[in-house]
């Protein structure tokens, strides 16, 4: 991140050799939302004051090169993947989204799930994928990856803020469902005196991802339920905003 000021609305990403790739992820801040929506909230399907988001979906598009359109998605928590060759008004119901067209800015809301993007070295093919818990078991970053013409070992994978270790608890359901895809995501879970246990998100992406051949992962590894000045968290507060990650190819 070259900016990871708290009090900053719109983070750069830094995609080193990605020169006509721009990405950003948001914080909380700088908007124009009121409590429990403060302030800088983008989700349209929060209850915030629709006119506020509004405003905040514009200064986020005024961060963006003038032609640019953000893509917005209907996110369901499914494990559905669109190629997206135009730029719709409407958001598309999927949680995760693909294009190797300029200036369609991929969008993901989360307020804990984790914001996953995608770049190929050639900067032709990016994607962005909504990784909760529920669309990563159910396979959503393989599904994405499948849409790339290019090969995994020439993509590049950023992962954003989301809930940390210390604050994701799940139960053994969870711990199983990722087991059956593999063992090796036992190492992701850290069992509790109440039988339950803590899930790493970063680190159950990262093994999906190298088991796809993508071993370039990067990202901001910073808790969203920690870190109440800067991040939105919808398991800390409940009801609250949205931050998003996009991504996006200039020309």
């Amino acid at each position: 991140m070259s900016d990871s000021s708290v009090k900053s609305a719109i983070l750069n990403i830094d995609l080193p050799t990605h020169e006509n790739v721009l990405a950003i992820t948001t914080t909380r801040n700088n908007g124009f939302s009121s409590v429990p929506f403060d302030s800088f909230n983008l989700g349209d399907h929060v209850s915030d004051n629709e006119q506020c988001v509004i405003l905040n979906r514009k200064k986020l598009s005024h961060s963006l090169p003038k032609n640019c359109n953000i893509q917005w998605l209907n996110q369901v928590h499914g494990s559905n993947v669109i190629d997206v060759k135009s730029y719709s008004s409407t958001p598309l119901t999927a949680d995760a989204s693909y294009t190797d067209k300029c200036n369609l800015a991929l969008a993901i809301l989360t307020a804990d799930c984790l914001p996953i993007l995608l770049v190929n070295n050639s900067c032709s093919e990016i994607a962005a994928i909504h990784g909760g818990w529920r669309p990563v078991a159910d396979n959503i970053i393989a599904n994405t990856v499948k849409l790339f013409k290019d090969c995994p070992e020439n993509i590049t994978a950023w992962l954003g803020p989301c809930i940390g270790e210390q604050a994701f608890e799940v139960g053994s359901e969870v711990k199983q469902k990722f087991e059956k895809l593999s063992p090796l995501f036992s190492k992701a879970f850290v069992k509790q005196s109440n039988e339950k246990f803590f899930a790493k998100l970063h680190l159950i992406a990262t093994l999906q991802l190298q088991q796809l051949g993508i071993k370039n992962v990067t990202g901001l590894g910073e808790c969203t339920y920690s870190n109440p000045d800067k991040y939105f968290s919808y398991r800390r507060d409940g009801q609250t905003g949205r931050m998003a990650s996009i991504i996006c190819i200039t020309p």
